[in-house]
């Protein structure tokens, strides 16, 4: 019997000695999900400790959502390093009080300013959210150009049959652009009922798009092209339009068209709806640096390896405001929120964002993990947007000094 018990001891140590090694050996980013373990898909609810852990893991979660590769190039587009820049500000007060996660400012074609916090890291994937939807959106203008759609006045539904009798009946491919559709959607991030909320979890239905399914069954609250409304529904709507026209699914058209021509330096990911189709208007994943890129690639004009991807004129038309937000100074265009001085930029909640101004050549990514959806409450909002115009001015003394 003392034997027995010593062996059994003996094997209580080992096992317990396994665990402890095991808890260090996956590393910093799963041992923060295990420590808080997202609760479903609905990331909207999560709680700040859930939000923290999972958006730099919420493609290596299964239960979460079903993934789509983004393929990076073998050409790495170079970003090589500039002169510090300095902003003439408390940048690790301003950081902490955004929760940033990383920062890459690129002038010139140079990096500035590269920063990273909460235990991010520069290889690290971090989920985009809205900002999905401006790639979304350049990817239409792709289509455009390949001949796979003819014109952004045709009706969306001449590719989405689902949409034929229901309110979209008419609705442009440029109206769902610039989300004037006229069709009723609720985007309050902390309504539990709103549809931002609750048209994920409308089951598959078979032979259609579920995302189409839902849209279709919508009120009209507007004439269409007379009023806007920000609706990730209509995003997501887009992205279907994409697939139809071109054949392709959005991670392969992106990867084709832009990731892998480009030079992006990473492999990305796309999260996948309940119908398995990319979450057009959310959620790709891919580090900072390369979210980066595409600010470069924006900047280019869409050009690359001298080859235009883009049709002549379509970022100048995607970036201005073709719809007004009754917010003086800013506007809509094609899933880009733009600014009266020509800068846009693209947003997602909770602080992630692809800031570009053409006039100084800049781009800034960043992400971040709010307090709230908005970065209201907290004031992160306009906390960045004071960043952005930080950057402006220090890069404006740079040229007089």
């Amino acid at each position: 019997m003392p034997v027995l018990v010593k062996r059994v001891g003996m094997g209580l140590v080992t096992l317990c000695a396994v665990v402890v090694a095991g808890w260090f050996l996956i590393g910093p980013d799963w041992r923060g999900l295990f420590a808080n373990p997202p609760l479903g898909r609905d990331v909207l609810f999560w709680s700040q400790g859930q939000r923290d852990a999972g958006f730099r893991m919420i493609d290596r979660v299964p239960f979460i959502s079903e993934i789509r590769p983004i393929e990076p190039g073998a050409d790495v587009y170079p970003l090589t390093e500039g002169a510090p820049l300095d902003l003439g500000l408390d940048l690790d007060a301003y950081l902490g009080s955004q929760r940033n996660v990383s920062l890459v400012i690129v002038h010139a074609g140079k990096v500035r300013l590269e920063r990273y916090g909460l235990g991010f890291r520069a290889d690290g994937r971090w989920t985009s959210f809205s900002v999905a939807k401006s790639l979304t959106s350049t990817l239409v203008g792709a289509a455009i150009k390949d001949g796979h759609i003819k014109s952004l006045e045709e009706p969306v539904s001449a590719y989405i049959a689902e949409l034929e009798g229901s309110a979209y009946d008419g609705v442009t491919i440029a109206q769902l652009l610039t989300m004037t559709s006229g069709i009723a959607w609720n985007e309050d991030y902390e309504d539990p009922q709103s549809d931002v909320a609750g048209f994920d979890r409308q089951g598959p239905v078979a032979g259609i798009s579920t995302v189409a399914a839902y849209m279709a069954s919508l009120a009209r609250s507007h004439p269409a092209g007379e009023e806007w409304n920000y609706s990730t529904g209509e995003t997501n709507l887009i992205g279907v339009l994409v697939s139809r026209a071109t054949g392709k699914t959005l991670n392969v058209y992106l990867s084709e068209k832009i990731w892998t021509p480009f030079g992006m330096e990473a492999g990305a990911t796309w999260l996948l709806g309940q119908d398995g189709h990319e979450i057009a208007g959310c959620c790709i994943q891919a580090t900072t640096r390369d979210f980066a890129r595409f600010g470069l690639f924006m900047l280019a004009g869409g050009v690359v390896n001298g080859e235009n991807i883009l049709p002549e004129g379509w970022i100048e038309a995607a970036t201005v405001k073709q719809a007004d937000i009754d917010s003086p100074g800013e506007g809509y265009g094609y899933q880009w929120w733009t600014w009266d001085d020509g800068s846009y930029q693209a947003d997602g909640i909770f602080g992630q964002g692809i800031f570009i101004d053409p006039s100084r050549n800049l781009v800034i990514a960043s992400n971040a993990s709010w307090t709230s959806a908005l970065g209201l409450r907290g004031g992160e909002w306009e906390a960045r947007r004071d960043f952005y115009k930080a950057v402006q001015q220090a890069l404006d003394r740079d040229k007089t000094e």
